[in-house]
């Protein structure tokens, strides 16, 4: 009867005690037990079997699978009526716990002990004492929706408080858990970017994104666009970019309103009003026509100078009152009168390539100077070559 008392007024203080705990222990939580126990002893011990001791647990879950306890166990026992051998027991050890499922309504676990084990017989018989070891299994059932946690448990104990003998004996409990305290915060990833919840600043990252260390998406060319949606990953800095990170055009401008573009003025500040070529850099008194250069002793060209006429009969046909002379030039060497007929032979070359880009014949007169007017001098290879060249002088706006 004093066992049954014992029990019930620990159960009732584990209760009132326990606040807002849940059934079953959570990691980082300790919890409360207290239960009945029927105790199979060992035959040498000349006691009866029964429901006649009780145990006290107090522990700790230090994760989701692993609970430490501590416990106290106690009971009286009634020798067989052949011996009439009463006795107390008084148990003191620690308990390791394998727990399964601990977030489920069932928990199964497995457990083993180490303690400290004493049996009082009565009468003048000393006291006894040993160490005790056991193993057991046990489970606990949640109770609906209360605090309080059904518990069931199994040992097997074995203890060395007879000298020259170990007992083993078969002990059956059953009675109530009840968690206390605050429980470890989980470590959770919703998105699956490797940055906790808590860190996450950014929690909805799409899945395989690589993120910083709070959580957000790298933008890794800085465009600010990021790298899950950025099409063109390279951006140079600086560069205005849509909505996928692709760079917006410039809006082309003509800002010397010279009629050539802001992206193709290569003489963007022209004075106003200026004649200009197609490249927008003003026309003076002559269009030169660099690497328009002909074969040796001839008026053909050569590869090439289709690309410098072309820009000239455009310059051309941009600015329709200009007319031109076609003017050719030798170097010194060879015989004058063959070098001014030449020289009117390359002129005309070009004016005809000029026609037939739409630049009108009456714009142009052709003319054939010879060696007269060197731009460099004659006795080096590179000012002979400056020499030999062919000009559109301007004769009239």
């Amino acid at each position: 009867m004093r066992i049954f008392a014992c029990v019930v007024a620990a159960t009732a203080i584990a209760v009132l005690g326990a606040g807002n705990a849940f059934a079953d222990a959570e990691a980082g939580q300790g919890y409360f037990s207290v239960m009945g126990t029927y105790i199979d002893d060992d035959d040498a011990r000349q006691a009866d079997d029964g429901i006649n001791g009780f145990q006290i647990g107090m522990g700790y879950a230090p994760n989701e699978a692993w609970n430490v306890e501590l416990f106290l166990t106690m009971a009286e026992l009634e020798g067989t009526s052949s011996s009439d051998y009463d006795q107390g027991q008084l148990g003191l050890g620690v308990d390791l716990q394998r727990v399964f499922r601990r977030a489920e309504k069932f928990s199964p676990y497995l457990h083993v002990g180490l303690g400290y084990f004493q049996v009082s017989p009565a009468g003048a018989n000393p006291t006894l004492e040993g160490a005790s070891y056991s193993a057991g299994a046990g489970f606990l059932l949640d109770l609906g929706d209360s605090n309080v946690a059904l518990r069931g448990d199994w040992t097997h104990r074995m203890d060395s408080a007879y000298p020259n003998e170990d007992l083993r004996d078969n002990l059956f409990s059953l009675g109530l858990q009840i968690p206390f305290g605050p429980k470890a915060r989980k470590w959770s990833d919703a998105d699956g970017d490797g940055v906790e919840d808590a860190s996450d600043r950014c929690p909805n990252t799409p899945a395989g994104a690589r993120v910083d260390m709070y959580g957000c998406e790298l933008d890794s060319d800085g465009d600010g666009v990021k790298d899950s949606k950025d099409q063109c990953p390279n951006t140079p800095a600086g560069t205005k970019v849509d909505a996928v990170g692709c760079a917006i055009p410039p809006v082309d401008g003509d800002d010397d309103k010279d009629g050539v573009l802001n992206s193709k003025d290569q003489c963007p500040n022209t004075p106003a009003g200026a004649q200009v070529d197609i490249k927008g850099c003003e026309i003076k008194e002559e269009i030169q026509l660099h690497g328009v250069n002909f074969q040796t002793n001839s008026d053909r060209l050569l590869p090439g100078a289709e690309v410098y006429l072309d820009e000239a009969a455009a310059t051309l046909k941009k600015n329709p009152t200009i007319k031109v002379e076609v003017a050719g030039y030798t170097d010194s060497q060879g015989a004058a009168e063959y070098n001014e007929g030449l020289s009117m032979r390359r002129a005309q070359t070009v004016h005809d390539y000029l026609v037939s880009k739409g630049v009108a014949d009456d714009r142009m007169s052709v003319r054939g100077y010879g060696e007269a007017n060197p731009i460099a001098s004659n006795e080096t290879a590179e000012g002979r070559a400056e020499n030999r060249r062919v000009t559109l002088r301007i004769l009239d706006r």
